[in-house]
């Protein structure tokens, strides 16, 4: 009786109640889910977890099923509640990094896939997505009349020189940097 009476005030018995032990964590510590279960994540080593834990940020997480518990905010007085799913992971400082769009949707309540069940298709325009090549030459110009621009600037004249030839050449290539190709 007496080591029952003591098994029921221990500090890890009132820990679990909680919602999980306190852990220490350096900013590589990663508690990802994988193969059904949470696991601890330092670098590239895995370790299975044992116990349900509790990071300094109050964030609880159930090692079984990645159940993770946040704390009550102004955005959800209440805390809030989420799953991970494979590949999903929570950061030490609290934070949760989703693997799929599927799962962070989840996450949100909404439906993995949108209400269709199928994923829109997206089409990226503007800059970055044109030929590399055509994009590092425009690039390579702009800085040339940067370049000029600021050395005209800094020749230390009493009035300022016209730069409005340089502005113009330098406001077409950004209109062909950020077109729609």
């Amino acid at each position: 009786m007496l080591a029952a009476a003591c098994l029921a005030t221990a500090p890890r018995h009132a820990a679990a109640q909680e919602g999980g032990f306190p852990v220490k964590t350096t900013p590589r510590t990663q508690f990802v889910f994988k193969n059904g279960e949470v696991m601890r994540r330092e670098g590239k080593v895995l370790t299975p977890l044992t116990q349900n834990v509790k990071l300094e940020s109050g964030v609880k997480i159930n090692y079984k099923n990645g159940i993770v518990e946040m704390p009550a905010d102004k955005v959800n007085p209440q805390g809030k509640k989420l799953t991970l799913r494979e590949g999903d992971y929570v950061r030490a400082d609290g934070g949760v990094v989703f693997a799929t769009p599927g799962s962070a949707a989840a996450a949100r309540g909404e439906a993995p896939n949108g209400p269709s069940g199928k994923f829109d298709t997206y089409v990226q325009r503007g800059p970055g997505f044109s030929d590399p090549a055509m994009q590092n030459s425009l690039l390579t110009k702009k800085i040339e009349l940067l370049t000029q621009k600021i050395s005209l600037l800094s020749q230390g004249r009493t009035e300022l020189p016209d730069t409005k030839s340089i502005d113009a050449q330098i406001a077409q290539l950004d209109a062909q940097l950020t077109a729609p190709k």
